[in-house]
């Protein structure tokens, strides 16, 4: 019977008479370790302690009792080091080909599978996980300690803040917690709030800006909402409310990289060193609570602590920095709301069920509209003011300049108007004063004047408008009259002359005796065509007469 050595014990787990006798044997004929641990389920650290004390040390090899006789083990020459590795994998040969599917990012179970089915990969699967991991392995990232000058950065970031009491209610929940930190000192400034908001990120900007009595050149943000519309590298579009507000105080914002929380690492230390230090294991009964024990502790304790890398006290710093922080303005932000309108056909957009006046934006295009507590701003898409307006007080309300207004909006003033433009330019002229004088009532008399030309020439109803802006009167039956008598007097001077062609014509015919179709005195057809043009400027020069004697008795 095999027993052990007193030696053992020491270090070694004792293993069962056949357990020991399977893993001295598989190790004289040099098996893998780490198949024999596969195969007995022993310990390969157990393993290892055998071979080392058993069949290295020839002092402590244990028979292996065989029926009648005991064989002693024959001992293996010694193995090299475990660290060195006298054999390579069986990867190395397809190294290339598995580097490049590392760079395509495939993992270690599909570089296998293709092996084996392309390359006549004969290995093990854990082999091939081996060799990956081998090659995985990185050099770790360095990264470099951010200094800054005094005054140049302020980072802010979201927290949340210790349970407090909801009002109205007896349920407690964790607030919002605002943290703006100055890089160069590590001076801080602590809010909660239980909302946020465009404007309550805003408004907390104001107040640390206030708190520190300074601004800082730039302001690092991660891409939030409330301060970020669309995180972009290059340029990101930043909340309107928000970045008119950093206009305001001439502050640039700085939006960190999407999760590259390390670019604004001392607030994000802020935050936790709040949370673990100020806040953990407090609850607060409102709100104002938890912001006065915020205070306290941020100018009792935090404000006077020794910083660990910069070996000086934190409000020193400060101190320091104070004074390289630009001034405030003298007035605080303006705050708004920001929407898009389509400006309507009154050229007006709507806002709060009031109408406000958009000019010079064209009817039907797209503007931004900034709605402020007192007033109204109309601002194109690219932000140039076009119009400010005083907060109409009641609703319903029109706030359009009289000088803007339309009479009548439809499209039938169009319509006449330029009807009455075909007809000369007195006409239009005319129209368009009786439409600005009386609008929407005017426009029945408007119809008239153009109605006209169903019974008498354009020439004529243009004289007559021109008879009636010289006179004053701007009535439709003044300029029906006139017409009239114009187109009368042209229709004498055109019988007269036709009477004087019909009598030489009938003198002529007498003489002859005879009538006749053709004869040097009987006129062609497109001679009468031509008479008729010819009483039109007849009508024409009577009422340029009239209106030139009318211009010297006014003399």
């Amino acid at each position: 019977m095999f027993w052990p050595s007193s030696k053992e014990g020491q270090g070694v787990n004792v293993l069962k008479p056949n357990q020991r006798a399977t893993v001295i044997t598989l190790l004289q004929r040099n098996t893998p370790q780490r198949e024999i641990a596969r195969i007995t389920g022993i310990d390969r650290k157990t393993i290892r302690s055998y071979h080392t004390r058993w069949l290295l040390d020839p002092s402590n090899s244990p028979g292996v009792a065989t029926g009648s006789e005991t064989l002693t083990p024959q001992i293996p020459p010694p193995w090299p080091p475990a660290l060195v590795s006298t054999s390579s994998s069986l990867c190395e040969v397809h190294r290339v080909f598995i580097e490049a599917q590392l760079r395509l990012r495939r993992n270690a179970t599909a570089i296998f599978q293709d092996l084996v089915d392309a390359h006549g990969y004969s290995g093990a699967y854990n082999s091939v996980k081996r060799f990956v991991r081998a090659l995985r392995k990185k050099a770790p990232e360095q990264f470099d300690r951010l200094s800054f000058l005094p005054g140049e950065e302020m980072q802010v970031d979201y927290g949340e803040g210790a349970p407090t009491l909801v009002p109205g209610t007896d349920r407690y929940k964790k607030p919002r917690l605002f943290v703006a930190t100055l890089r160069h000192s590590r001076r801080s400034f602590r809010r909660v709030v239980w909302k946020s908001s465009q404007q309550v990120w805003a408004q907390l900007h104001e107040q640390a800006f206030r708190y520190f009595g300074g601004c800082p050149q730039y302001v690092v943000l991660d891409n939030l909402k409330e301060g970020v519309l669309k995180a972009d590298l290059y340029e990101p579009e930043l909340n309107p409310v928000y970045a008119a507000m950093l206009e305001h105080y001439g502050v640039v914002a700085d939006p960190a990289r999407v999760r590259d929380p390390n670019r604004k690492g001392t607030v994000e230390h802020a935050i936790g060193h709040t949370q673990a230090t100020a806040l953990k294991g407090r609850r607060f009964e409102s709100i104002e609570a938890q912001n006065e024990h915020l205070e306290h502790w941020e100018t009792s304790w935090a404000a006077k602590r020794i910083h660990g890398s910069e070996r000086q006290q934190v409000q020193a710093m400060f101190e320091a920095e104070r004074a390289h922080l630009k001034p405030l303005p003298l007035l605080g932000m303006q705050y708004f709301t920001q929407g898009v309108r389509t400006v309507c056909d009154d050229s007006c957009v709507r806002v709060d069920h009031s109408s406000y006046a958009a000019r010079p934006a064209a009817i039907g295009s797209k503007v931004l509209v900034r709605i402020f507590e007192r007033r109204i701003e109309i601002r194109d898409l690219q932000g140039a003011l076009l119009r400010t307006h005083a907060k109409a007080e009641r609703p319903g309300s029109v706030v359009l300049p009289a000088d803007e207004r339309v009479f009548n909006p439809s499209r039938e003033t169009r319509l006449i108007l330029g009807q009455a433009k075909e007809i000369g330019e007195h006409a239009s002229r005319l129209c368009e004063l009786m439409f600005a004088a009386e609008g929407r009532v005017g426009q029945r008399k408007l119809w008239g004047i153009v109605g006209l030309t169903k019974r008498y020439p354009a020439v004529c109803i243009d004289g007559a408008c021109a008879q009636a802006l010289a006179q004053g009167v701007y009535s439709y039956k003044q300029v029906k009259a006139l017409a009239e008598r114009l187109f009368a007097d042209a229709m004498v001077a055109m019988d007269e002359e036709s009477n004087m062609a019909s009598s030489v014509h009938a003198d002529t015919t007498a003489l002859e005796g005879t009538l006749v179709q053709q004869h040097e005195l009987i006129r062609q057809a497109d001679e009468y065509a031509d008479l008729f043009t010819h009483a039109a400027l007849v009508a024409s020069a009577v009422v340029a007469k009239a209106m030139d004697e009318k211009a010297g008795g006014q003399a």
